[in-house]
């Protein structure tokens, strides 16, 4: 066969920016089958009509269709086909679209929580507005004293879901409002996660509504809280308030974000009341 007409796989390599192995691979796929391919070598050489397959390939790639869906383009190249597959890959983009957008704002949540974190006025007690949010939660008896047993409460949550949650500032501890009453800070009533617009979650949540709070941030974790929980109820008494609900616990700024401890930034929000 007279090979001068033909372009050896080098060559396709060299004019389509592609690896010998895409190519190889495309073969497998029966997407671009060589011209010839020399019985005592085994190299592989094309033509010039070819040429038009590896440019819609190179176009269908650009559109991220899958190689085999492109393959199975080639077997019944029609318009109805093509349609349809274009089609199909518009609706996934759409999807990926959605994905990416949820990304976003995730990232901008805890971009915000950070900032909000590091520019907090610690040590200061506050009354504020706590906006309506979305928990899953959890009732357990929990001591938190050292990471592991945080990182052993947070797997409870973990366990709950069949897709990935991911926990990062978001997850909180919480004393029922009885033992909030009796002085009883030492352990924890209830773990939650805090669920965003853009989770999935299979999990059932609850509504906490906006609600009227006491509030403190302060530098450290779980393990620190107890005496802050003092000086909140002292607060409550003197300001003539009532608590009306569990407490909100959550580290801001923890291990997930940082190894020095003394950058750690947890918030206590206390449900209260007017009397």
């Amino acid at each position: 066969m007279d090979k001068s007409t033909l372009f050896s796989i080098g060559d396709i390599s060299k004019i389509f920016h592609l690896s010998p192995g895409s190519l190889r691979h495309y073969e497998n796929l029966g997407i671009l089958i060589p011209e010839y391919v020399d019985p005592q070598t085994n190299y592989r050489y094309y033509s010039a009509r070819q040429f038009e397959i590896l440019n819609t390939v190179r176009y269908l790639r650009a559109l991220d269709m899958p190689l085999p869906q492109i393959a199975d383009f080639f077997k019944n190249r029609d318009i109805d086909v093509i349609e349809n597959k274009l089609m199909m890959q518009k609706q996934k983009v759409i999807e990926k679209k959605k994905e990416l957008e949820n990304v976003e704002k995730k990232i901008n949540n805890r971009l915000h929580q950070i900032n909000d974190a590091k520019t907090s006025k610690l040590e200061e007690i506050m009354l504020s507005v706590s906006s309506p949010c979305r928990i899953i939660r959890i009732k357990g008896s929990l001591k938190l004293k050292n990471q592991d047993e945080i990182e052993a409460s947070v797997s409870m949550l973990s366990e709950r879901e069949d897709e990935p949650v991911v926990f990062l500032g978001k997850v909180g501890f919480g004393i029922s409002q009885d033992n909030l009453h009796s002085g009883n800070y030492d352990k924890y009533d209830y773990i939650f996660l805090v669920v965003e617009d853009e989770d999935k979650t299979d999990g059932e949540f609850e509504l906490l509504p906006e609600a009227l709070c006491v509030c403190v941030r302060f530098r450290g974790s779980h393990g620190e809280a107890a005496s802050h929980y003092r000086r909140l109820s002292k607060y409550i008494e003197e300001n003539h308030l009532k608590i009306s609900g569990f407490s909100r616990e959550i580290t801001m700024i923890d291990y997930g974000i940082t190894n020095d401890t003394e950058k750690f930034v947890t918030e206590i929000k206390i449900p209260v009341e007017k009397i």
